[in-house]
């Protein structure tokens, strides 16, 4: 039986954060793989960006006492839907949006950081 590549990544196209979250878990698990970047590229990325850096992660790092409204706030920003974005916040730290401008990145850290948030840019 071959692979038919083109289902494989239109199923992915279709796919929630979550569901791809736990392919790669198990993808992970059944090879004995990890899907980090090896040390030495991110090293060499590392380098590069000290020079200058354009494109920002933004990171929640504590979603705060005030839950719900940054439950909103990331799913004004990024357009996932309420499980997804409960996801995110319930996952702190963790990445809300990965490779944005800076403009778009220091927003969306104020919008979070109004909601309650602890936000940092890497």
């Amino acid at each position: 039986m071959a692979l038919n590549i083109e289902n494989i990544v239109e199923e992915i196209k279709g796919a929630t954060i979550l569901e791809l979250n736990d392919l790669v878990k198990a993808i992970e698990e059944e090879f004995g793989v990890s899907a980090a970047a090896p040390v030495a590229a991110a090293s060499a990325g590392e380098s590069e960006e000290a020079e200058e850096q354009t494109e920002f992660t933004v990171e929640l790092t504590d979603v705060g006492d005030q839950k719900v409204k940054v439950i909103k706030a990331i799913r004004e920003a990024t357009g996932l839907g309420l499980k997804e974005a409960k996801a995110v916040a319930d996952g702190a730290p963790s990445p809300v949006k990965e490779n944005v401008a800076k403009e778009e990145a220091d927003s969306l850290k104020s919008a979070l950081e109004d909601a309650g948030a602890s936000v940092e840019l890497k």
